[in-house]
This record gives C-alpha cells, sequence and structure tokens, in this order.
C-alpha cells in the first residue's frame, strides 16, 4: 500500500455547524413530492413552437422552464436554486415518456420504494398535459424504431435497454471548469462567432445554424434564471430584520446576478455558477447520472485565492451537499425497485492523477471527504482515485469515512482505468483526467458523451438460453437461436459453444435496441445547453446527441457474471469431470426448481468450485464467461460515431433481473436475486475477503472499459482501530495491484440492518450501499435490503 506523504497543506477538521445540521433536518423530515410545474410548461410550449425546427423548439422549451417555474430561498440557504416548486420533490418529463406516469399516479404513494406524494390537482395537472403527448414521446419512437426481435428481447429481460429508453440524456459531465473560468457569455460568443461563418446557401450547414441559435438562446435563458434568484434575494433581504441573514441575502443577489454570466472569483461565487449549471442540466433533461466528476480540481483553485475561514468554506461545501440530495426523480415501479433509494447517480471524485500523471490531491480533496462525512447523506455519489502517488493521509481519511458506514467513498484504480481509456482511443492526457459518472463508469468531463448504462445485459438469462435450446422456459417462447440443449449436449465445449451462440444473437439485438433508442433522441431531443458545454459541439455545429462530442460510446453492461460463471463451472466439475450427474438430472433439477431435490442443489452449491475463492478453476470459467460477452459488445459501432464499449455492473437490477430466471446450475432457486456486480454469488466466498478480491481481480477488467463494480461487506468490527484502517487499505491494495477497477465497502452490522428493517421510523438517516450509488435503507425495496442483508460479511 502506499506511504506516501501529502504534498499539500491537510486542512484542520471542521464539524458540521448548526446551520448545516438544521438544514439536514428539515431535509430528513421533507417527503418527496410531484410537481407538474415542468410538465404543464413544457407542454404548453411544444403547442406554441409547432412546426418549428427542434433544436429551436428545445431552447424555447427551456427558456419558458427557467423563465415560468416556481423558485425559492430556503432559509439559511447559502447557495441557491430549485429543481421544482417544492425541496426533494421531482418533475416530471413528458417528452421522454408518460404512459408509465399516468397508469401509475394513483401508486406513487403506495410503493413499497421512492414513494411519493401527489396531490389531486397535480393528477389533472399531469393527465391533461400527457394527452398532447400521445405518439410524440421519445419511447414510443424509439419502440417503434427498432427490430421487432430486439424490442421482445428487451420485454422479456433478455436485457432492458437503459435508461434513455425511458428518461433523457444523463450519464455525462459538462465543462464546469469552463463555466466557472470563462462564464456563459463567453459560450454564447463562440457560439455566436461560429454562426456568423455559416454559409447559408450551403444546405447541409442549416441545421448547424438552428443548433449554434439554439445554443444562444438555451444560455441566455440561463443567464436570466439566475437573475430571478437575484431580484428574491434582494426582495427577502429588504423584509429579513436579521441583520447578518439580510447581508448574507444581498450577497447571493449580487453574486447571481454575476455567475454564471461572468467567470467566478470567490469561493462561494464559484460554488453559486457549478449549481445553476448542474441544476440547469437537471431541468432540461431528466437524464439522471449528470456527474461534478473531478469538484476538487476546478473549486480548489477559487478556495485558494479566497480569504474565506476554513470553518465558512466548510459550511459552505458542507450546505451544497444538501441541495445534491435535494434533487429528485421519478421512476416507474419496476425501475423503482432496481434503482431503490431515490438515486440521481451524482458521481464525485477526489485525488488521482493531474493531466501530467502528478498527484492531483489538493485542499478541497480532504474537505470534500468531510462534507460527505458532516452530512450523512446518499449524494453526491462519492468516489476516489487511487495510483501509486495518493498521499497515505487521504487513503487514510478515504478509509475513516468508509468506517462510518455510509458505502461511501467507492476507491477506482488509476492502474487500469488510465490504460483502458488508452485503449478507447484517449488521449493519455486526458486519459489521466478522467472521471467517474453515475455509478462506476469513466470518462473524462466536458469531452464525452458516453451513453454508459445502455442496457443490463441479463447473463443467467443467456445461461438459461443456452441449456434449452434457446427456448425461455418462463414463456415458452423461442427467444434465441436452437444452439443445443442438456438433452444433445455431449461435451463441456458443446455447453460453451451454445452460450457463445445465444450471447452474439442477443447482443447484437441489444446494439440495435440502443441505436434505435440513440438516433431518436438526436432528431426528436437535443439538448442545446447541456451540449454547449461539451467539446466539441459548438464547433462542429452537432448537438451531443447528434455525435457532437470529442469522445462518443455507448456502454451496456453485462450483469450475473458470478452466475454465469458458477453455473458453467459447476457443469463442468459436476456434470463432465466427476460423471457424478447427468445433464438429464440436472435439465429435471432446474426445471423443477430443485423441489424435492435439495441434495442434489448442495451438490451443486458445495462440490463445485466457487468464484471468489482464489481458485482458478472457477475464476477462469467466470473470466471466460465474462470475455466472451465482452468481445461481442465490442463488435458494434453506434450513430454517433462511436463504438460500443462493454461494462460489468448492475446497478441495483440483478434483483429485478433474477427475477426472470428460472433455477440455474449454481444452485440458484428461479426468480431470485442474481450476483451483484462483478462480486462472487453471496456466501459463496468462504475463504476471506483477500481471496475474493484475488478472484474478482482475474476478470479482464480492462477491456470491460465501460466500468466493473465490486461490493464487499465488513461488520464494523472488522475495521476497528488504527489496524482496521490498515486492514481495509490492504484488501484494496491487493485487489488493484492485481488488476481490480473499482472496489466499495459497506460497513454495518447485520443485527442494524434488521432493526432498521423493523423498525424504518427509527433509522431516517441510515445510509447504505447498494451498488454504484448510496441510499436510504428504509427507501429500499424489501427485496433490496434482503439482498444487502445476504452479501457475504467478510472478516479478517
Amino acid at each position: 500500500m502506499t506511504k506516501n506523504k501529502p504534498s499539500v497543506e491537510i486542512p484542520k477538521t471542521v464539524s458540521a455547524s448548526k446551520r448545516v445540521e438544521k438544514t439536514l433536518e428539515r431535509f430528513l423530515e421533507t417527503t418527496p413530492a410531484v410537481c407538474a410545474e415542468r410538465a404543464v410548461l413544457i407542454t404548453d410550449s411544444y403547442k406554441e413552437t409547432e412546426g418549428l425546427p427542434m433544436p429551436i423548439r428545445r431552447a424555447k422549451a427551456l427558456e419558458k422552464i427557467l423563465s415560468n417555474m416556481s423558485i425559492f430561498i430556503q432559509d439559511d440557504e447559502l447557495i441557491v436554486g430549485n429543481q421544482c416548486s417544492m425541496p426533494r420533490s421531482a418533475p416530471i418529463f413528458p417528452e421522454f415518456s408518460c404512459k408509465w406516469v399516468e397508469e401509475e399516479l394513483d401508486r406513487l404513494e403506495k410503493r413499497t420504494s421512492d414513494v411519493f406524494l401527489i396531490s389531486e390537482d397535480v393528477k389533472e395537472k399531469l393527465r391533461t398535459a400527457f394527452s398532447y403527448w400521445d405518439g410524440k414521446t421519445v419511447n414510443e419512437i424509439a419502440s417503434a424504431m427498432m427490430p421487432p426481435e430486439s424490442l421482445e428481447a428487451h420485454n422479456e429481460v433478455v436485457y432492458t435497454v437503459g435508461n434513455y429508453f425511458f428518461n433523457g440524456v444523463g450519464h455525462i459531465s459538462a465543462d464546469y471548469s469552463k463555466v466557472l473560468n470563462q462564464g456563459l457569455n463567453a459560450v454564447i460568443a463562440h457560439a455566436e462567432e461560429k454562426l456568423s461563418e455559416i454559409d447559408f446557401s450551403d444546405a447541409s450547414q442549416l441545421n448547424k445554424m438552428h443548433f449554434l441559435k439554439s445554443v444562444i438562446m438555451a444560455n441566455k435563458s440561463v443567464i436570466a434564471f439566475a437573475e430571478r434568484f437575484a431580484e428574491l434575494a434582494e426582495k427577502l433581504a429588504v423584509a429579513c430584520e436579521d441583520s447578518t441573514r439580510k447581508a448574507e441575502l444581498n450577497e447571493i443577489a449580487r453574486i447571481c446576478r454575476k455567475v454564471p454570466a461572468q467567470p467566478a472569483e470567490t469561493f462561494q461565487e464559484a460554488l453559486q455558477s457549478f449549481w445553476l449549471i448542474h441544476l440547469v442540466i437537471q431541468i432540461e433533461s431528466n437524464g439522471h447520472s449528470i456527474s461534478p466528476m473531478r469538484f476538487d480540481q476546478y473549486i480548489n483553485p477559487f478556495l485558494q485565492k479566497d480569504s474565506i475561514s476554513v470553518e465558512a468554506a466548510q459550511e459552505m461545501l458542507d450546505m451544497l451537499w444538501i441541495k445534491f440530495s435535494e434533487l429528485n426523480k421519478v421512476r416507474d415501479e419496476n425501475s423503482s425497485m432496481a434503482f431503490a433509494g431515490y438515486p440521481m447517480f451524482m458521481n464525485l471524485i477526489v485525488g488521482g492523477q493531474k493531466r501530467d500523471g502528478s498527484d492531483a490531491t489538493n485542499t478541497m480533496s480532504y474537505m470534500v471527504l468531510q462534507a460527505s462525512a458532516n452530512t450523512k447523506l446518499y449524494a453526491p455519489s462519492l468516489s476516489i482515485r487511487i495510483h501509486e502517488g495518493t498521499p497515505d493521509p487521504l487513503y487514510k481519511k478515504a478509509a475513516e469515512l468508509s468506517r462510518m458506514g455510509m458505502g461511501y467513498p467507492a476507491y477506482y484504480n488509476d492502474r487500469v482505468i488510465v490504460p483502458a481509456l488508452l485503449a478507447r482511443g484517449l488521449e493519455r492526457e486526458d486519459a489521466r483526467d478522467y472521471g467517474i459518472i453515475g455509478c462506476v463508469e469513466p470518462q473524462v468531463g466536458g469531452k464525452t458523451e458516453g451513453w454508459h448504462d445502455a442496457a443490463f445485459y441479463n447473463m443467467a438469462k443467456i445461461i438459461e438460453l443456452c441449456l434449452n435450446d434457446g427456448v425461455d422456459l418462463r414463456t415458452g417462447k423461442q427467444l434465441g437461436p436452437k444452439s443445443g440443449s442438456m438433452k444433445t449436449f455431449k461435451t463441456f465445449e458443446d455447453v460453451m459453444d451454445s452460450y457463445t451462440q445465444q450471447t452474439a444473437y442477443f447482443v447484437k439485438l441489444m446494439a440495435a435496441a440502443d441505436n434505435a433508442v440513440d438516433m431518436t433522441h438526436g432528431k426528436h431531443c437535443p439538448l442545446p445547453f447541456l451540449s454547449s458545454l461539451v467539446d466539441d459541439c459548438i464547433s462542429d455545429g452537432l448537438s451531443l446527441q447528434e455525435g457532437g462530442a470529442h469522445y462518443n460510446f455507448t456502454g451496456p453492461q453485462g450483469v450475473g457474471v458470478a452466475n454465469a460463471g458458477d453455473s458453467l463451472t459447476a457443469i463442468k466439475k459436476i456434470v463432465f469431470d466427476e460423471k457424478s450427474l447427468t445433464l438429464e438430472q440436472l435439465q429435471e433439477a432446474l426445471a423443477n426448481d430443485f423441489e424435492g431435490q435439495e441434495d442434489l442443489r448442495q451438490m451443486l452449491v458445495n462440490r463445485a468450485p466457487k468464484y471468489g475463492n482464489d481458485d482458478d478453476y472457477a475464476d477462469d470459467i467466470a473470466k471466460e464467461a465474462a470475455l466472451i460477452y465482452c468481445n461481442e459488445v465490442n463488435k458494434y459501432t453506434n450513430p454517433r460515431g462511436g463504438k460500443f464499449q462493454p461494462g460489468l455492473y448492475p446497478a441495483s437490477a440483478n434483483v429485478p433481473l433474477g427475477s426472470v430466471v428460472t433455477a440455474t446450475p449454481d444452485g440458484r432457486k428461479a426468480w431470485t436475486p442474481l450476483a451483484d456486480g462483478v462480486s462472487p454469488i453471496s456466501g459463496y466466498d468462504s475463504c476471506g475477503p483477500t481471496a475474493s478480491v484475488l478472484s474478482v481481480a482475474k476478470l479482464d477488467h480492462e477491456i470491460a472499459s465501460n466500468g466493473t463494480l465490486l461490493n464487499q461487506k465488513f461488520h464494523p468490527s472488522a475495521i476497528e482501530g488504527e489496524k482496521g484502517l490498515e486492514n481495509l487499505k490492504a484488501v484494496t491494495e491487493a485487489y488493484f495491484q492485481n488488476g481490480g477497477f473499482h472496489v466499495q465497502y459497506n460497513v454495518i452490522s447485520r443485527d442494524t440492518l434488521l432493526d432498521a428493517q423493523a423498525n424504518p421510523d427509527k433509522y431516517k438517516g441510515l445510509v447504505v450501499r447498494v451498488a454504484g450509488y448510496s441510499a436510504f435503507f428504509t427507501a429500499l425495496d424489501k427485496s433490496l435490503q434482503d439482498d444487502i442483508l445476504a452479501r457475504t460479511e467478510q472478516k479478517f
């Protein structure tokens, strides 16, 4: 492990102030609700702009929303800006999809996870707005564009097309640094310059003209939005009798008149400018995983040149952290189980390297970790980059935060990720400058449209199909090609050949489905404001959705690596090596969900080697199963001129994806969750944490450059004291030195989780790591709570 000395002065630790504690209490007492304002305003705008070019319609829609939505400034706030009419509430985005919203309006308050209050008035306003969108949403248009086979495979959950199928574009990081240092006026000037170069006689230039005009309109509307907050702050200051608060409100007004239009100079100006940009991207499109990424790198210079005290700066940072958690979105019932806990996946990362390869740790790196410790909320989704030069004090502070039990920070390995990005064509300086989007997906900020999370590919379902000649046992449908079955296989190679055939077939269908969605966004829902903050959209006159970004990828992820690997391992070991079981006997047991055949199930569980115990027999097969998937994904290109790149992570989709898969040869019973991420199956990794991570490290993490996810769970007693911190760092380093990509830790006792499950009112603020994000435990569906409880509790 690293023993590097800090290259910067470590700031003193500042605990949460009374202002922060009061604001946190208010936040925790606020129940999420649904807001109709955005849906009504965008519907009115679309009715007013029928016949205009789509980029112009989108810019005018943003202008109407930002000019007319409710705004407010809460007591004690220092950084201002709200997403909708109430804190923690969620707007609705009908242009992307709304039929499911209408169907579920009366059930939003009755869900088992991610409950939203909704009034009858809001329901009526939404129903009226939705009537305009019939047949016009991205979801409906994209569905019509897909090959029927692709849509059927999606509907049968061989894969589920990612968030863009129902939502707006997300999984991206804008160039916040550009706005902080140059201001939106500079963005407008750049667009005006490019517009002046347009040759209107060239028909191919007309689309560029409309896009550039939309960029100018969108950026001006954001500046006007900031001005609205300046006016409100001034009005509140006039009525305020407290002199200290009056001064704060007047300062807020001054700042909002300056930024984001102009460059920031002070620390508070930088935070306010950042927040307004981050907020408007959320309002323009409901794609989640809008990620601040390397926040410490672009914010620290403003801290260093300001005379603000450490105490005041930490308080301001803590207050910003609460603003992150106020952002929210409504998902459909199925998705709310797969992504439970009101997550927005806003990944913010510290540490790592600079573009020249030197250590990037700075004062803000430490203060960011402290902000998460002070607020103890699920947002932002905090991460840390680790490389050979990571200072030991930063590593230790991260481990101390992990020990607090909230599941963050997540740890990322520069030694694998930088080469993986280089292999994908990134320039070396850009690869070193990577951050993380959403759960675990690396990209360089302000330059990339990576469409991460493009699909969840059900690797356990592929096992089911490959063993049954392409037939879905749940429905009896012939979904895949006839590739052989347990009645026809003669060798283990026959099984692997069937698995490869099914994988190739369904990855091709998945790529077609993703591309249909991608093309629909490009034509029907360009995002002029977001596009203006990503290179090279303005220079090329193309929106982000049309391929304007410097780097373009599509990243679907495989789910159930351990289930696929252990299933194939069990077949090889028990059926073909030992001949203790015939394929016919296995087929019967799986068809009956092991009913009356528990002895046979235990033989599969206990006598076959298991991925997660540093056993090459099982680990090599799991690696091969993952590689077959990754190699197929690598074959495809997207309509934005980029390549597909695979990932291996589920968010928390391993629970719903498992619910459509019959019993599998790893001993898993039908309809139960799949293994999460690249983690071993819960309970199967019995040789301790080091053996577990060494198994996972054998996967080819570099080829899975869209990200891999490893969860580890420790009882708090396992990492007590200085020795415990060293143990945690040692496990991380063992994994990273052997080629691991990412790891995150849940440090919480089973007894605490069981008590929280039984007495949720006692644990309103209990945050746990779910998958690539943290969430309030009591907001999760019971099936997801049970999945977290079932994870192997590691001990040293």
